[in-house]
């Protein structure tokens, strides 16, 4: 498995870097770590800021590529993830404001739409990964080895009936049913469970985003797992949805973007992230 943890030495891309160590020598994977500069003349300060920060994934026996360039940070990480396959590209993510379409910098959305790997989205403290919310929308969400829960949120239905609302204590009922929803959930779950992933379903009624975020809360959860769909056409840039913006706005953690579709064949992401995380603290 091929990683690209991006930098360019600011210091949210300092918790990029942090998040990737915590991952790279669980992942067993090849790992690069590649450091953006504006101008030329400060691509040899950033590399060795770089290599100190590098010092602590070295010590867990990674194998660490450091690769500096100068230039404009989408277009490089771009040019690097079509040049080379990474199974994953981890960035930080500056707050700017919680006000307007972008809390963050426009450039973690940007780099999100532009390139075809998966991105992890360093944000926050991250100091171990144990529990994971994937927001389910009828499509197939496969997560990865920590206990998950998969939470699909309904609209709110009208007073007369409000009895509904008593879904949520009741799961099983709706998984039992021959619905489209029962339907889903239970492939959702079943794709879990093969892979060994402990996996529990959650309903919700309301807003989507607001009901996320309680259940966010509620679960003290380590990941929130959204997804993007391919835009047709030449450009195949990735369609960011409301949720997912608005995911990434609000959370206080990582959060990991995953891509709509069929994977490639071989060793996917998920199947690589397998197992990868114990419930227990290092």
């Amino acid at each position: 498995m091929k990683v690209l943890i991006c930098s360019d030495g600011m210091p949210a891309a300092e918790s990029a870097i942090e998040l990737g160590g915590l991952l790279a020598a669980r992942l067993k994977a090849e790992t690069s770590l590649f450091g953006i500069a504006e101008k030329s003349q400060d691509e040899a300060p950033l590399r060795d800021a770089l290599e100190k920060q590098a010092q602590p994934i070295r010590s867990r026996n990674v194998a660490l590529d450091i690769i500096v360039h100068a230039g404009e940070p989408i277009r490089e990480i771009l040019d690097r993830t079509s040049k080379t396959s990474y199974d994953l590209v981890i960035i930080g993510a500056r707050w700017t404001g919680a006000t307007g379409y972008y809390w963050r910098s426009k450039k973690t959305y940007e780099v999100i739409k532009a390139i075809q790997p998966p991105v992890l989205v360093a944000i926050g403290e991250c100091k171990h990964l144990q529990r994971f919310l994937v927001c389910t929308g009828g499509k197939l969400a496969a997560a990865v080895g920590a206990s998950v829960t998969l939470l699909h949120v309904m609209a709110e239905p009208p007073a007369i009936y409000s009895d509904l609302v008593r879904l949520e204590e009741d799961v099983d009922q709706p998984l039992d049913s021959k619905s489209a929803l029962g339907t889903n959930l239970r492939r959702q779950k079943r794709e879990l469970e093969r892979l060994g992933v402990s996996a529990q379903v959650r309903l919700r009624h309301g807003i989507v985003i607001d009901q996320v975020f309680e259940e966010a809360r509620e679960g003290d959860y380590d990941l929130i797992v959204t997804g993007t769909s391919q835009e047709r056409g030449l450009l195949r840039h990735y369609i960011m949805g409301d949720l997912t913006r608005s995911i990434l706005n609000r959370a206080n953690c990582p959060v990991l973007v995953a891509r709509a579709g069929k994977p490639p064949p071989g060793r996917t992401l998920w199947k690589a992230l397998k197992g990868l995380f114990s419930r227990h603290h290092e």
